[in-house]
């Protein structure tokens, strides 16, 4: 389980392709303190277990579907990425339920500033808009940010400037792709009310 909180942005140092598994190699600076084999780093949102600790490096295994995905088969040497390690019990909660699972890719629409803030507009698959509401959460690549207006193909965030100076987001260009996680209340509400109300 993580918040969304991105603790550093690290990068790609390496990318081992192989035939079942590709190994992402990536300097986690500071995020490496504590780290053991095992355990679950959010890499631009996607929950990745550390295969291999070499100092600030962790390597990763990655499987086919993992690159399909997600961005993460959009990642070259140097890529920046954000980073998260799982939520300790008793620690503040301050952003929102993510687990680490990718719903889906959008792509961005727009990256338009307006005064000190940037509005982040992204289109996406209707089925995952339709679990986003005005004020509710989403994870773009990781970071947890309230929505400011839900349409039916995509939705739009404002980034403050805190938030685009801590992450990458007010890097991203129209067209990329990003990693989205839709807020785990919405998708449980859905699913019980699919089984509950009568299909028309």
């Amino acid at each position: 389980m993580f918040t969304g909180i991105v603790e550093h942005v690290g990068r790609v140092t390496a990318i081992e392709p192989g035939r079942e598994r590709t190994v992402l190699a990536l300097d986690v600076g500071p995020v490496a303190e504590g780290v053991s084999l095992g355990d679950s780093i959010a890499v631009n949102g996607c929950c990745l277990t550390a295969t291999e600790i070499r100092g600030s490096e962790l390597r990763f295994d990655a499987v086919q579907e993992t690159l399909d995905r997600t961005n993460l088969g959009d990642l070259e040497v140097g890529s920046r990425v954000h980073l998260e390690r799982a939520l300790r019990a008793g620690e503040r909660f301050d952003g929102h339920m993510v687990q680490g699972h990718i719903d889906a890719t959008g792509r961005v629409r727009s990256v338009e500033a307006r005064g000190d803030d940037v509005r982040f507009a992204v289109d996406c698959d209707p089925s995952l808009a339709e679990l986003l509401v005005d004020k509710g959460s989403v994870a773009i690549d990781g970071v947890s940010l309230t929505v400011v207006h839900a349409e039916a193909e995509g939705f739009d965030v404002a980034l403050i400037p805190h938030t685009l100076k801590e992450t990458i987001l007010g890097d991203r260009k129209p067209g990329e792709r990003v990693n989205l996680e839709a807020d785990v209340l919405g998708k449980y509400v859905k699913r019980y009310l699919e089984r509950m109300l009568p299909r028309s």
